[in-house]
């Protein structure tokens, strides 16, 4: 699980560094699919990751509102705060916790319960699925996208005969 949120931050902070050479107009541009473009997509992963997480752990989530982070240093500031409560959640996983439930209200006003080793594989699932969104915009921008692939990363320590 760890591996995977690790490898997923990696990523994000590739694709902060990879739109620093965009203009703030390609950056807001609204694209078809996804939530409507490049950096609100970048806002609504980090969005999503920490209001999972909050929920999980009992503490109240807020919506944010994109209009106030509509600028990459915005955006990159937003997510570090909110990396300070996901991290260490996600570091302190254990085998344990898979099968703590989440329960929410729906908006039918019927309650829904999810358990928190799915909800975790959900919150991975949905920003691979959004980088990938992101990989098709970057080649319509005429950019090569910073690279996906899990292997060379670094992410495993301590393999035998790894280096």
């Amino acid at each position: 699980m760890q591996t995977f949120f690790r490898y997923n931050w990696m990523v994000r902070e590739e694709w902060y560094k990879w739109c620093e050479d965009l203009t703030e107009e390609e950056l807001l541009k609204p694209r078809v699919g996804g939530v409507g473009g490049i950096l609100k997509t970048l806002f609504h992963i980090a969005d999503v990751e920490w209001s999972w997480t909050m929920g999980m752990v009992g503490k109240p989530d807020f919506q944010e509102d994109f209009a106030e982070f509509s600028s990459l240093e915005k955006v990159r500031e937003l997510d570090a705060r909110f990396r300070l409560e996901v991290e260490p959640f996600v570091l302190s996983w254990n085998e344990g916790m898979e099968r703590n439930v989440f329960t929410e209200q729906q908006p039918d006003g019927s309650m829904a319960a999810n358990a928190w080793g799915e909800i975790m594989r959900h919150m991975i699932a949905h920003e691979i699925h959004h980088i990938g969104q992101l990989s098709v915009w970057a080649r319509e921008v005429g950019k090569k996208p910073p690279s996906a692939n899990v292997i060379g990363k670094g992410l495993v320590d301590n393999l035998p005969g790894k280096v």
